[in-house]
């Protein structure tokens, strides 16, 4: 799973401290016991001097799964979808450290919070990279819960009929708090227009607290998640 941030903002698996890792870190004075394979010939070559090269150190990644359970994701098979791709998911964090929020190590399964994203604001910060699978729909300050979490990945799992819908006019009934709304052309075009801003206001600040995903319900997931930067090949 990708944890550096979409946008170039920190956050990643590397710790700003010499050790074994890819990513270089400094130039240093020759010390004995140095390996001299580390040696930076090329400094030697303009300065005399014998230097060795520091590689930022990698520290395994911790990831913590929340799958929202609330009403609006039994729409449209949207729960059955979110729950095969916070598998895919856990799975492939599985190696470095995967756990399901309120459970404990991951072991084969993510459970739905019935409560959905909210109760994550009662609760102090999971540690590591929270992995937030939901619709995105719940009425509540979005910014301040992904700003909270601060290393997070977005998975925002929506029906195609929520994003564009297919009717003129319609009763609408809100099975998150109960209301009920006639709607016709003109409340659908506001709709969309609120959607897209929603939809923008998520993406730009996940992507710039870790990564983010919009998947729709019956696409390929990996490739998806490949295109919009939650998983990379390695």
């Amino acid at each position: 799973m990708r944890t550096r941030p979409t946008q170039p903002f920190a956050g990643d698996r590397t710790q700003a401290i010499p050790g074994r890792g890819l990513e270089f870190y400094e130039l240093r004075g020759y010390a004995q016991g140095d390996e001299p394979r580390f040696i930076d010939w090329r400094a030697y070559a303009r300065t005399g001097r014998l230097y060795t090269r520091l590689y930022q150190a990698e520290a395994p990644a911790r990831f913590t799964f929340f799958l929202d359970g609330s009403p609006s994701m039994e729409l449209w098979g949207k729960q059955a979808y979110a729950q095969r791709i916070s598998r895919v998911l856990a799975d492939s964090a599985r190696s470095e450290g995967a756990f399901v929020w309120g459970s404990g190590r991951y072991r084969g399964q993510v459970r739905p919070v019935v409560q959905g994203p909210s109760v994550l604001l009662n609760f102090p910060r999971p540690r590591g990279v929270t992995v937030l699978v939901t619709d995105g729909l719940d009425e509540l300050d979005w910014s301040r819960l992904l700003q909270k979490l601060r290393q997070v990945v977005l998975v925002q799992v929506m029906a195609p009929e929520e994003l564009a819908p297919r009717f003129t006019e319609a009763l609408l009934h809100d099975v998150e708090v109960g209301n009920r709304m006639e709607v016709g052309e003109a409340e659908i075009r506001g709709y969309q227009d609120a959607l897209e801003k929603h939809l923008l206001r998520l993406r730009v600040t996940a992507r710039r607290l870790g990564s983010y995903a919009l998947l729709r319900v019956g696409e390929p997931m990996v490739p998806a998640l490949l295109r919009q930067g939650v998983l990379e090949e390695r």
